[in-house]
This record gives C-alpha cells, structure tokens and sequence, in this order.
C-alpha cells in the first residue's frame, strides 16, 4: 500500500491519516489489563477463560453458533478454509481486488485461486462474474466486504446454493455491519473478524475470530487452531493444523471494551455520511464517493476518481493523509500472476485500483478535522 502524508499547510496541524488506538484511557486499560493477566494465579496467557468469555460473548453479541478466537485475520482465513476440507484440485473463487491474504490462504492449502472481478463502483465481488468463472472443480467462493461495502450475499449465497459451493465470507473488516438484518460473517456456512489495530474492533496487536453455525465446523476450527488435536487427551493430533492461539491479554482488553464498541461505530458512522453528504454534489464533478447507507461497513472511507494521485498530493499539501490499499488488481501481482489465464481481464478491479484514494476516518476525529479534509476535497474540485 502507498500512503501520502507530507507537510501540512502553514496555518493548521497536520491530520494523519491513521488515528492513535491508545488514547489515555485505552492505555491505561491495557496496563490494568496487563497486570491483571501477569498476576492471575491460573497463569494462562493463551486460550484461557478470558478468550472463552469473549467468544460467548462475541456469540451472544453477533447470535451465531459458535465464535472461535484465533491469531489473526490470515490465520482465521487459512481455518476456514482447511475447515471446509478445501485442498489440491479444487478452485476457490476470489475478489481479484482485495488483500493479499484472499488469494495466498488458498494457495496455502493446496487449491487455486480464481480471480473473479468487481463492481468497479461499490469495489465487492460481481456475482454475473463468479457465475461466469464456474469450473467443475469449483468448491468455494470467498466474498469479502471492501472499505464501506457490503458484498452481495444474497446474491452470493442463492448462487452457491446452486452449485453446491462453501461460502467463507470474509468479514475481517465489517463486525458489527448487518445487510438485510442479517450480521455480517453469519452469511455464510463459514465467516470471520479480523481485530488488527485499524479494524473497527481494533485492538493493540493480532487477533481474529471465525464464525459458524455449524457445529462439526466449529469442532474442527477448534482442533487445528491448536494442531490438530481429537477427542480428551490433548496431545493426541488426528489432523495437521497450525498454532493460532488467541492472547489472553488482548481477550481481556477486548471484553472491557465492548461496552463501548456502539459509540465507536457510531462515530465512524457519523463521519461517513457526513463525508458522502458533502461530496454528493462533486459528482459531476469527477468524484465518485460511497453513497449514505445504514448498511454500512466502517472501516476505510474510499473515493474513486481519474485524478487519484493528484487529489493525494492536494490534500498532502493541505496536512491530510490518504491511503491508496490496493494499487493493482490480485492477478496482476507478480506473487499471483501465475494463476492468471494468459490475457485475462478484470477491468472492474483495474478501475478500482487505478481510482480509489481512502481518507481519514476513525472516532478520533473531531469535527473540525472531518470538515477541513471536505473542504480540501471540495476545493480541489472546484
């Protein structure tokens, strides 16, 4: 990813395009946190009871089956996917524009990545595409939800239903989302939260949790997260699975802090439409921005326009950091580029790539900075 953050103007401080995670409250948690788990008799530092109270919790937040803990968004993937009995011979299909882990978690287990292309307005998976990169040795299909939006799961689940394929829908950054009434990462027959630091249940280091309603899927996340192991007696392996423990310092942190996760997504929420009411007009203007909708992620806050990297050096200019994440398309990338048929096209991932430009958006954001960055975005326009 490229990230442009260079000096601000003469008369305002800069505003980076990440916000801090630890304001003075959070740290001070942290370090009560750390202490408390340092000083527990039980002395459990990995999968202890703080993390099997976060999963109830999670469960009872989200009303799904069952919420496995684990080590990171990657990690949960690369579960879900070995979970699904995914391996050599079958292909999965993917978004060709996302993160790197959409593509090389399959890898890891054996199986293909297809490249299925995207809206290159909402930037999520186009289902007519999935539809028309259907094989025979086609298993899977792993939607993921991309900055403010939601993928089609309606769309995605009829057609997998159809053909007999596993959803793993990809929710690393959409907890707490719905579409329909329905959250996101229960669409599927697996899903999953990513909690790194930028995620919206963000937390001071690595952390994931998949989602299932299904509970011989839940047994098995269970067993490979911890190698594999079957039945009562621990160091009996019957499958081949990795470590992916959940930290019980972070499991700690976590559970003081979903009190308090409404009023986070709030806010984020509250900066998003107010970024899309203000940017509305420039559409004739050459900026495409997320339009306001209730059934949001708020996660990354992306516009797309033809002039990207000049809009990137005006608010630079201006103190205003911005982020481009994914700057070519999965298949075009040289560590994917061999799984790409020769010639092939995903004009939508290639405008999504070419367009997209995200801004500051996170609850540390007062409104004073939220109205400076539109009205450096406006000016530019004009």
């Amino acid at each position: 990813m490229s990230v442009v953050e260079s000096a601000p103007a003469v008369d305002a401080a800069p505003v980076p395009y990440s916000g801090s995670l630890l304001d003075s409250g959070a740290r001070e948690l942290l370090l009560d946190t750390v202490r408390e788990v340092a000083t527990d008799p039980d002395q459990r530092f990995v999968l202890g009871r703080r993390t099997a109270e976060l999963e109830r919790r999670l469960r009872q937040r989200v009303g799904t089956g069952d919420v496995i803990a684990c080590a990171s968004g990657t990690s949960a993937l690369g579960l879900a996917l070995r979970a699904a009995r995914l391996g050599p011979g079958d292909e999965v299909i993917v978004p060709a524009f996302g993160a790197e882990p959409l593509a090389s978690t399959v890898l890891g287990v054996g199986a293909v990545p297809v490249f299925a292309d995207v809206d290159p307005v909402t930037m999520v998976i186009d289902v007519a595409d999935i539809a028309r990169r259907l094989t025979a040795r086609t298993r899977a299909v792993v939607p993921a939800h991309t900055f403010t939006t939601m993928a089609d799961m309606p769309g995605v689940t009829r057609l997998a239903a159809a053909h007999g394929l596993t959803v793993i829908e990809d929710a690393a950054i959409a907890q707490d989302a719905t579409l329909a009434g329905r959250a996101a990462g229960t669409w599927g027959q697996l899903g999953l939260y990513s909690f790194f630091p930028a995620k919206p249940f963000g937390m001071p280091g690595e952390g994931a949790a998949v989602l299932t309603d299904d509970p011989e899927l839940a047994r098995t996340v269970r067993a490979l997260r911890d190698h594999g192991p079957g039945g009562e007696r621990r160091s009996v392996h019957h499958e081949i699975g990795p470590h992916s423990g959940f930290d019980e310092i972070q499991a700690g942190f976590q559970l003081a802090r979903l009190a308090t996760q409404d009023a986070r997504i709030a806010r984020r929420a509250r900066i998003s439409a107010y970024y899309s009411q203000r940017f509305a007009p420039l559409r004739a203007h050459g900026l495409s921005a997320p339009a306001p909708d209730a059934e949001q992620c708020h996660y990354v806050y992306a516009v797309r326009t033809k002039r990207r990297d000049a809009l990137a050096h005006h608010l630079a200019a201006h103190g205003i950091g911005t982020r481009v994440y994914y700057p070519l398309p999965l298949p075009r990338l040289p560590a994917f580029a061999p799984y790409a048929p020769p010639g092939a096209r995903w004009p939508g991932a290639e405008q999504a790539s070419a367009g997209h430009l995200a801004l500051p958006l996170h609850p540390r954001l007062d409104q004073a900075q939220v109205s400076r960055i539109a009205d450096a975005v406006a000016a530019f326009f004009r």
